[in-house]
Parts: C-alpha cells; sequence; structure tokens
C-alpha cells in the first residue's frame, strides 16, 4: 500500500495544504483513516453501470453524491441517506476507504452542536451503486438537477470544472488506486 507520500508526488494539487473559505477550514488531504468519531462528512465515489455516479445542482456546483453526517448516524446510515437524497442511488456492496481531507476549524463553535471540533474529516469512500429513482432532494438540503454517470475519467474532467475543483483530482486518485 502506497503511502501519503507516494501519493503526494503524483497528486501534488490534491495534497497541497488548503483553505476553504466558505467553511473556514485549513484542510490537508490524507490516505489515512481516522477513527469514525473525527468524521462529519462523507462524499462517495459511486460505481455504477457505465462509470461513475456525478451530481449538479441549481447552483451550478459539480459534485460526488455525500453530505454532512446528523446527530447518532453510522458512516454507513449517512452515506445510505445521502446516496437517496442527492443522486437516487442505492448502495450494492461495502464501503471501501480512499482518503479525506483533515480539516482545522477557525470557527469557534462547530456547524452543527454534534460534529467534531475543531479537528475533523471530510471523508472519501468508494461503493457500488445501482441508480434507480430520482434524488429525493429534501428542502433543507442543495437541489440536485444533474445526476450522471460517466466513464472515470470523463467524470474526473467534469468535476473538476466546479468553484472547488476538489472532487476530480479524488477520482484519479481512485483510478490510481484501481479502485475505479
Amino acid at each position: 500500500m502506497q503511502t501519503d507520500a507516494s501519493w503526494a508526488a503524483q497528486f501534488p494539487d490534491l495534497y497541497a495544504p488548503g483553505h476553504w473559505a466558505w467553511g473556514e477550514l485549513d484542510v490537508q488531504f490524507t490516505v489515512e483513516q481516522p477513527p469514525d468519531e473525527l468524521i462529519s462528512n462523507v462524499h462517495v465515489i459511486c460505481r455504477a453501470a457505465g462509470g461513475i455516479v456525478v451530481c449538479g445542482n441549481d447552483l451550478g456546483w459539480r459534485f460526488l453524491p455525500g453530505g454532512t453526517r446528523e446527530p447518532g448516524e453510522t458512516i454507513e446510515q449517512l452515506v445510505r441517506r445521502e446516496l437517496v437524497e442527492e443522486a437516487g442511488a442505492r448502495l450494492t456492496g461495502p464501503l471501501t476507504w480512499l482518503g479525506g481531507h483533515r480539516a482545522d476549524h477557525r470557527r469557534p463553535s462547530p456547524y452543527r452542536p454534534h460534529l467534531p471540533h475543531p479537528l475533523s474529516y471530510w471523508a472519501v469512500f468508494v461503493a457500488d451503486v445501482v441508480v434507480d429513482q430520482a434524488p429525493t432532494n429534501p428542502a433543507d438540503g442543495e437541489q440536485v438537477t444533474e445526476v450522471l454517470v460517466l466513464p472515470p475519467g470523463e467524470a474526473a474532467a467534469w468535476l473538476e470544472d466546479s468553484p472547488d475543483g476538489v472532487k476530480g483530482p479524488v477520482v484519479r486518485l481512485a483510478q490510481a488506486m484501481g479502485l475505479v
């Protein structure tokens, strides 16, 4: 298994320390898996017939399905809920850890009281899914307007054309790891 140092040499932009101003977070990507209780957010590289599931919303954002953990929710429960809400997808296999962004919060308190603070992780898993309905788009969530299944290279390129541009390199890492 390769280490962060070897992956960073291949994916310097992904591994470059960053700052997500919208969340007041200093971030650093890692393939080291943290304890579950430090994971606040999850995104999933969904392997479906024909490729990778990607989503777009009414604000023009392009992303992998995923979201923020609710109180008492396990990682698998979080993934199952978000897949239905954002992609109309159903988990059909186990979750495989890929990596995540370690997030050091600059805010004095967490975004939501139940979330880890001042350190949390924005995790990325890989999993097999079936897309078999429209996204449920709950009123308190983002409004997904597009769900596509694209070959991995096209999915990465499509995701890179988004304001944060961080999920395209994650898909490319999954390709390099042989997970997609």
